[in-house]
């Protein structure tokens, strides 16, 4: 079986210079679930959004085999879901319904398809009843669960989330570290949260000023103190 992401040397500074990332190189195995872990400004964000061609550095992307560039932006885009932290900055519709719609709609499918795909993707994240209410009107939790919708109606292979259970009350969390166990796609998640990844993903890599400092099973990697304490996670 060939990796679903394979990222190599990959290199990335910021227009003042500084260095995001620093010859990062990373294959994740489809239906892998991956915690992605690091203190604040450690890359994990930075990582994220060069797996869809947000932001483009130097050394080699591969998603499913397809090199991550411009002229293959629009296929990859479809395969890597990208939830970002903040639901608000994914939500802009005045319903439910046409948030999760604008993905397929986007793609040019016809009405029919594209309703059928958003009511598989409300089914999915149990929000099935939620189409036609106001985003802005919904809790911290709900608003998690439709940002996911929107990209699982473009039926990506991998979704890419980023800090998922921020600003999310106890109940909240547990739900949704539930729904992310449900899912079959590959996932990718940068968190500080390291009960979700002991719950949620049996491989952990660790970042430390945008480079891999460990990777491996996430119980050995949250049983070892000392790694923790070096790299800002205890």
């Amino acid at each position: 079986m060939n990796p679903i992401i394979e990222i190599d040397h990959l290199s990335f500074h910021y227009p003042d210079g500084k260095v995001a990332l620093s010859e990062i190189s990373l294959k994740v195995m489809p239906g892998e679930k991956i915690a992605l872990v690091g203190a604040n400004g450690a890359g994990k964000s930075t990582l994220l959004l060069h797996l869809n061609g947000i932001f483009e550095g130097s050394g080699q992307i591969l998603i499913g085999g397809m090199e991550v560039e411009k002229k293959n932006l629009g296929l990859i885009r479809g395969q890597v879901g990208l939830v970002f932290q903040n639901p608000d900055d994914q939500l802009f519709s005045p319903t439910v319904y046409e948030d999760v719609a604008y993905g397929p709609i986007y793609q040019g499918l016809g009405e029919k398809v594209v309703r059928e795909k958003v009511e598989q993707a409300l089914a999915a994240v149990h929000m099935s009843d939620y189409a036609g209410r106001n985003p802005y009107h919904l809790s911290s939790g709900e608003k998690k669960r439709i940002a996911i919708a929107t990209v699982l109606s473009m039926q990506p292979r991998i979704l890419v989330l980023d800090e998922p259970t921020s600003g999310l009350d106890p109940r909240a969390r547990r739900e949704l570290i539930e729904l992310l166990r449900e899912l079959p796609q590959t996932m990718l998640i940068a968190t500080h949260d390291l009960a979700l990844a002991e719950n949620l993903t049996p491989r952990t890599v660790v970042l430390d000023q945008g480079a891999i400092a460990a990777d491996g099973p996430t119980a050995e990697i949250l049983a070892d103190e000392s790694l923790l304490l070096a790299h800002g996670l205890s």
